[in-house]
């Protein structure tokens, strides 16, 4: 294939840069057709989000109110006359038309007044769509209207969800800053890593790369809802797996130029050739374990997680593409003119070489001491959480936060950011007191004018955070006590959220197994090993938790968000993150265990061609040696490009992109430079035993000589 590919160079990069341009000419329309929603088809909460926001003009359901308060000076209250009507006009007049809104003067219900009688809450609902964006400019219009009112001298201010996640603020940006961020520090590294010209190379496959994967997300978005998440995911994680396979081939290239004898006019073909048979082979292996790992989240009863499923297919693949047809064509033009010129080059690292050489020589304590850092770092995600961030948590520093925080102080709960909102066709007002009557609750109010449709709604709010463990628990009692009335449904954003976490971790069990097995079976096929995919498998698994324990102590308990975010601890992770997480972080570190463990077994069968009798702990410290330095390299690229990522000032977006920069740095550390080899070395002749096929030439490969010669490293490395 590679070369057809030399002989066809102009329709290769033709089609490239063909592809390319559409992908940059649409990206646009692309992102505009981005879901912004995250329903739940089937599920009872959404269900009555669907009914409510049918009902009621568009209101409500899943998206949080606005906040509107005012506290006035002592000696006053706010629920005397005079108080009560001014705030209710500035709140009316405030209200966007087709919304609705609630307050002491349309309730009468003390649940609106603060304990000291100083302070008073509106709830606002503005019509709107779905999404981080379903208010549209409404926030900054209910702003505008009340900004400059005072009531007995005292300012209407307004917050809420929407103003705190920053989402409908207009702080929310697309990815070209953040891409930008990470393409930067790649260059670095890649500057670093070949000393020359070379490091444009890998950046121009990610050019080509990216926008080629735009343009396939915008052809699925006409066929199927994508999550406006992808944008982010397919800029930076794209640019980090297109990099990261480039640099594999091209120091594979580089590896076999080196060791060229004389010179070659047709630009080293044989190198290209041989870096491609290889290298190239593993970036096939490394792509097809990604995709599959992220196939597993199309399986998912979650429009949202699927979209995001259907995107990740795509990176590595697109991304595979580029480096198998492109990038031969690159090296072959100008690759010997960017390369740096010719000086003596080893082809192993010396600290790599060294570590792994201690590592063999004391596998034991490497094992002991390596799985125990893991199993510590892992311990914490034993108490993850799973839900909504705190509100605290939110809009850290801005006017909404500080808006907040005086509505929490002041005693109206923290659950007034997330009402829980239920439609009936009953007495509303007999609802809310049964609701209201619920250990943890805060308020339920049935708001005059709150009716559409033979239904009305009751809102109810607890005391206590829903991200944490009294104010979950307040959730459970008054979804099941709605859920228990007739005519009554449950909705609001409480409600779907603990719909979502049953939809993803419900299904758990199935994706855990599609991943194992399907991941299982490639790497078997390609590896000629049972026991090596096994032990792939669970240092994966191990790796990811990592990430876990380490995301619980940085966000859902607060060690370092403070200093690293300025965000005080979350009390939950995302609910979506952890299964995404999975899938992303466990095939990106099975790339790194692909380049590894195939390098570590071409040097087993070149020793063993080459007649050595105990090949697996030389094979180790060769492939180690050899891939050492372009793992860290790989990795740290990742690295910035998740740091890149953890820029966007969306807190779950952040939540994400600390787990798998964390989970990122443990693998290609601990586990790839302390644990594979060390266990590698344990497992000694285990490592290449294979069944064999009947009637069939020999499958396995011990120390008496290598399997059959189908394998692009036997012989000829």
């Amino acid at each position: 294939m590679t070369r057809w590919v030399l002989g066809h160079r102009r329709l290769v990069i033709l089609v490239w840069l063909v592809l390319a341009a559409a992908g940059v000419a649409t990206v646009g329309d692309t992102v505009d057709r981005l879901s912004q929603g995250s329903e739940l088809p089937g599920r009872p909460g959404q269900q009555a989000n669907d009914l409510i926001r049918e009902r009621f003009g568009g209101t409500g359901g899943r998206n949080a109110p606005l906040l509107v308060e005012v506290t006035v000076p002592a000696g006053r209250r706010a629920d005397e006359a005079e108080v009560r009507d001014a705030f209710d006009a500035a709140v009316r007049r405030a209200t966007p038309p087709g919304g609705r809104y609630a307050s002491f003067a349309t309730t009468g219900d003390p649940a609106l007044i603060s304990a000291d009688g100083r302070g008073t809450v509106a709830l606002v609902y503005p019509p709107g769509g779905e999404g981080p964006k379903a208010y549209g400019d409404a926030p900054a219009r209910v702003r505008a209207a009340v900004a400059g009112v005072e009531i007995a001298g005292a300012p209407v201010r307004v917050t809420g969800r929407p103003l705190l996640t920053g989402r409908d603020s207009g702080a929310a940006r697309g990815p070209i800053a953040e891409t930008l961020l990470g393409a930067l520090g790649a260059l670095v590294v890649l500057g670093l890593t070949f000393a020359g010209g070379l490091a444009v190379i890998p950046l121009l496959t990610a050019a080509i790369a990216i926008p080629t994967t735009f343009l396939l997300v915008g052809g699925l978005t006409r066929v199927t809802d994508v999550s406006f998440i992808v944008q982010y995911l397919v800029a930076l994680i794209g640019l980090g797996i297109a990099i990261d396979y480039a640099l594999l081939v091209v120091t594979r290239w580089r590896e076999e130029r080196d060791r060229a004898d004389g010179p070659d006019p047709n630009g080293r073909v044989e190198a290209i050739v041989r870096a491609a048979t290889t290298a190239g082979r593993a970036v096939l292996l490394s792509g097809a374990t990604v995709a599959l790992s992220l196939a597993a989240l199309v399986v998912l009863p979650v429009p949202f997680l699927r979209s995001v499923g259907y995107a990740g297919l795509l990176m590595p693949l697109v991304s595979v593409a580029v480096t198998l047809t492109l990038l031969p064509v690159l090296l072959y033009v100008c690759g010997a003119r960017l390369d740096v010129p010719r000086r003596t080059r080893r082809p192993d690292g010396r600290a790599w070489s060294a570590i792994a050489r201690a590592t063999t020589r004391r596998p034991v304590p490497a094992a002991v001491i390596g799985g125990a850092l893991l199993l510590a770092l892992a311990a914490p995600a034993l108490t993850m959480r799973v839900g909504q961030p705190q509100v605290t948590a939110l809009g850290r520093g801005g006017e909404a936060a500080r808006v907040f925080a005086a509505i929490d102080g002041a005693g109206f709960g923290t659950g007034i950011a997330q009402p829980i909102e239920v439609a009936t066709d009953g007495d509303a007002r007999a609802l809310a007191r049964r609701l209201a009557a619920e250990p943890g609750v805060a308020g339920a109010i049935a708001p005059a004018g709150w009716d559409g449709g033979g239904l009305r709604v009751v809102d109810v709010w607890t005391a206590d955070d829903p991200a944490g463990d009294a104010g979950r628990d307040a959730v459970g009692r008054v979804l099941a006590a709605a859920r228990d009335t007739p005519g009554a449904h449950a909705g609001g954003g409480p409600a779907q959220d603990r719909d979502f976490a049953d939809a993803v971790y419900g299904s758990l069990p199935l994706v855990l197994a599609a991943i194992a097995v399907l991941t299982f079976l490639v790497l078997m096929r390609s590896l000629r090993s049972i026991w090596l995919p096994v032990k792939a498998l669970v240092l994966n698994t191990v790796s990811v938790a990592a990430a876990y324990g380490a995301v619980v102590l940085i966000w859902q308990k607060g060690y370092g968000s403070e200093l690293l975010f300025d965000t005080p601890a979350t009390g939950a992770i995302t609910v979506w993150v952890p299964m995404a997480v999975f899938a992303f972080l466990f095939g990106l570190s099975m790339d790194y265990e692909v380049f590894i463990l195939t390098r570590i077994r071409e040097a087993h069968l070149d020793l063993a061609a080459r007649g050595v009798r105990d090949t697996t702990e030389e094979a180790v410290v060769i492939g180690i040696g050899r891939t050492g330095r372009l793992v860290t390299s790989a990795a740290l690229i990742l690295f910035l490009a998740f740091v890149a990522l953890s820029t966007v000032p969306v807190t779950d977006v952040r939540i994400l992109a600390t787990a798998l920069a964390v989970g990122i740095v443990v693998d290609a550390t601990i586990v790839r430079g302390v644990l594979a080899p060390a266990l590698v070395t344990l497992m000694g002749r285990a490592n290449w035993w294979f069944p064999h096929r009947a009637g069939g030439p020999r499958a396995s490969c011990g120390a008496d000589g290598p399997e059959p010669s189908d394998d692009p490293g036997s012989g000829r490395s």
